[in-house]
């Protein structure tokens, strides 16, 4: 209570000196600068940030440079409104309290990722390194016109650096401590009048964040001594080529061809055994008497508990912990793509555009994650090949802006893993066996358009059908005793699975511009993000109605002060939710119920004079769900009965009429507050150059990992300080920069749930990047 007072007297005191102070437009790095404005291309065309009826953050390549982002991973270092779930190796995306919490193959994202318009949609892919960017885009809620598919949180675009017009070498250098080098370059080579290649490559690893101390052998053939180690590690790297040709005013062409690898040690999860001596309830006890401990489902004959309100967590050094006795996983990962397309404008009132790739993806064979505390889940094959179309014609017609296009997305997955367990048999066995084999495509058709209602006002609708479809071949196989941790051959019959669906969304919207300096907007849109299957059933598509209001306003004569405010109110239903409940069927997903989610953020960005500037941001985010019918992980008492390791119904006697409800449960990864202060000075050196001196600080409220709210899923409130010291020369032909991120060392939880399968019950937990600091040469000819 007393924290959250302390931050809504902090919230009002920000939104007052937000609104009575003139504010800065971002800086010049911030995205592409055209004409003194900060150009993006949000709505597919170029346009003036400030014009964009869109809550949206722009980031552009300096700021990317010094935050540190070379992956998804590092998103939330960019922007901060964005949340992460990192699940050992994977990327799921959490905004404004909507997101995705499973991995499985059959399930979409809910936030749009594009890199230069090609659909990314897997997880895993979203692991790869980013590179050679230009300026990435955050676009907080749904986007059901032009960025439609799957887009019930928002979407994140990324735009990759073009060839210059000129002949140029450019590239960093950067030496920190966990031994971290990182490199990039890139030449550009014009070709003329005619347009220009650029190459570009990077380099980046480091040793683990995380170290594990040495442990003894356990029972069993299979199980070793651990000798001691360190996860979280990283050894990445990769290679573009890009070309941009424009030989006449009208036509624009571009194509591109990249390829990274990354092998890495997943961070081990920290885990708290909960059938260690002391941990849990004694066996054959009746009643959830530990701490923390509260009983569930009484009318079972068993004695079933869930660890709500442990405190285990609090024991974790999350830095250093023990690591499984059967040693570290490692991943290796590949992924190839091209992409391109072209622009052809016939005239102002028509313009031909496609944007299009194919990206292939796979995990190296025999790979293995250590997971919980006895089991091993091995992943020896996974691949995802996919391929993005778009065409769109656009174009002004007396003052009436329009597009209409087509979109197609195909997706083939391939996976096959299983939980391996060490101690059973003298080879150790599988406890299951998986391979899921998954083609999807998605087919939509979309329109928009803005009308001009006199000089000041601008009517926006669009609309946007979708039809997805999805076919699979499952394999699940129960135990195979005694096998090894070897590829298997299944000759299990497929489980044939499959489902289609169709959508229209909408989007709705006034704007008034009422100088060049103003808008005002107000809008409704819908977004939804498609159904699917999994081994016990289908589970229909999830949608958003979000309503939202905004207010961006530049000041001073050259536009150097910028102040955002905004609103917004969600209305999600049929959320997608899923429980790992058993081996020997995985993840089960279902649609839960409802929530509403909304929320006001502010952001001012504020020139002092030419050498101070000062920005800051304020999220506040109310989320609840107003139903929640889902399923308990449950810690069976030993000797009470059969062990069980999750139930959906309350009471036996009566099935599915008690499913548990989490209503009044907040949504994993959605703090209340997000708050951001910036600032930053530039000390002239004379003819020397200059010297630039930034901090900035980022406060996050607490908040959950999964929706179960246990207090062993919450991460408390903290704040993480970046502080960076610059030269550059009075030719800016090169600079210098010392850096320093999460001074207060601060790591906060990535992931945390409680996990009851097979032998284990379990809770376990993934952590943020910790302080790290270092020196970057950059140099730009």
């Amino acid at each position: 209570m007393k924290q959250s007072h302390t931050i809504r007297m902090l919230l009002t005191g920000v939104c007052a000196m937000a609104a009575m102070t003139p504010a800065y437009a971002q800086s010049a790095d911030d995205g592409a600068k055209k004409d003194g404005e900060i150009v993006v291309t949000a709505q597919n065309r170029e346009q003036d940030v400030t014009d964009v009826p869109i809550a949206i953050d722009v980031i552009g390549a300096e700021e990317l440079k010094d935050a540190g982002f070379a992956s998804m991973n590092d998103i939330s270092k960019i922007a901060p409104a964005v949340q992460l779930n990192q699940d050992n190796g994977t990327v799921k995306i959490t905004l404004r309290g909507v997101g995705t919490n499973s991995n499985d193959e059959a399930q979409d994202t809910s936030v749009v990722v594009n890199i230069d318009g090609e659909y990314i949609n897997r997880p895993i892919v979203m692991s790869m390194a980013l590179f050679d960017m230009e300026r990435v885009e955050v676009l907080r809620g749904p986007q059901g016109t032009l960025e439609g598919r799957n887009s019930t949180g928002g979407a994140i675009n990324f735009i990759t650096r073009k060839p210059g017009d000129q002949t140029g070498v450019d590239g960093s250098l950067s030496y920190g401590n966990y031994n971290a080098i990182r490199a990039d370059g890139g030449v550009d080579l014009a070709l003329g009048d005619v347009g220009g290649i650029r190459v570009a490559g990077f380099y980046d690893k480091r040793d683990g964040y995380v170290g594990h101390p040495s442990a003894l052998a356990s029972t069993g053939p299979v199980a070793p001594a651990f000798p001691g180690g360190r996860s979280d590690d990283n050894k990445s790297y990769g290679a573009r080529v890009s070309l941009v040709l424009e030989p006449s005013d009208a036509l624009t062409v571009n194509l591109s061809g990249e390829f990274a690898r990354r092998d890495y040690t997943p961070q081990v999860f920290a885990a708290s055994n909960l059938n260690a001596p002391g941990n849990a309830p004694a066996a054959g006890s009746l009643t959830c008497n530990a701490p923390g401990y509260t009983e569930v489902a009484p009318n079972y004959a068993q004695t079933l508990c869930v660890p709500s309100g442990t405190n285990f967590l609090s024991t974790v050094d999350r830095s250093n912990f023990r690591a499984p006795l059967y040693g570290l996983g490692k991943v290796g990962e590949d992924t190839y793509a091209i992409r391109g397309g072209f622009s052809y404008e016939f005239s102002d009132a028509a313009t031909v555009t496609y944007t299009g790739g194919f990206r292939h993806y796979e995990r190296d064979s025999d790979s293995f994650l250590t997971l919980p505390v006895t089991y091993r889940s091995y992943g020896f094959r996974s691949d995802a090949d996919t391929q993005s179309h778009e065409l769109r014609l656009s174009g002004d017609i007396g003052g009436i802006f329009y597009q209409v296009g087509s979109f197609y997305f195909k997706e083939k997955v391939v996976a096959e893993s299983g939980f391996f367990l060490p101690i059973a048999g003298p080879n150790g066995s599988f406890l299951s066996y998986f391979i899921r084999d998954i083609t999807s495509d998605s087919k939509a058709a979309f329109a928009q358009v803005e009308v001009p209602i006199g000089e000041t006002l601008t009517l926006t609708g669009g609309l946007r059908y979708t039809k997805n479809s999805r076919d699979a071949r499952y394999f699940n196989r129960g135990l195979v005793p005694n096998t090894g941790p070897v590829r298997q051959t299944l000759t299990v019959a497929p489980l044939v699975l499959g489902n289609e669906e169709s959508k229209v969304t909408w989007l709705v919207g006034v704007n008034y511009k009422p100088s060049d300096d103003t808008l005002i907007f107000a809008k409704a849109t819908t977004g939804f993000k498609g159904g699917g299957f999994d081994s016990i059933g289908d589970y229909k598509p999830e949608s958003n109605t979000a309503y939202e209001m905004g207010w961006k306003q530049t000041f001073g004569d050259v536009g150097q002060h910028q102040f955002d405010l905004g609103a917004y109110y969600y209305d999600y239903r049929d959320l997608q939710v899923s429980v790992l409940l058993d081996t020997n069927v995985g993840g089960q997903t279902f649609n839960a119920g409802k929530a509403t989610i909304w929320g006001i953020e502010a952001s001012a960005n504020i020139a002092l004079d030419d050498r101070n500037f000062f920005d800051m941001s304020v999220n506040y985010l109310n989320a609840e769900y107003k139903e929640l019918l889902a399923q308990f992980n449950v810690f069976s008492v030993p000797g009470t009965g059969a062990n069980i390791s999750g139930i959906g119904d309350l009471d036996p006697i009566a099935p599915g009429v008690q499913q548990p409800n989490f209503a009044g449960n907040r949504p994993a990864f959605s703090p209340e507050f997000v708050i951001t202060a910036g600032y930053e000075h530039i000390m002239p050196l004379g003819g020397a150059g200059n010297l630039t001196a930034r901090v900035n600080t980022t406060l996050k409220s607490a908040y959950f990992t999964d929706f179960y709210n246990y207090r062993d899923g919450q991460q408390k409130a903290y704040t993480s300080t970046d502080a960076s010291l610059s030269f550059k020369p009075t030719s800016e032909a090169f600079s210098i920069t010392a850096f320093v991120r999460n001074i207060e060392n601060t790591r906060p939880l990535t992931y945390g749930s409680f996990v009851s399968a097979g032998p284990d019950d379990i809770f376990n937990w993934g952590f943020g990047t910790p302080r790290t600091y270092g020196v970057r040469l950059g140099f730009d000819f």
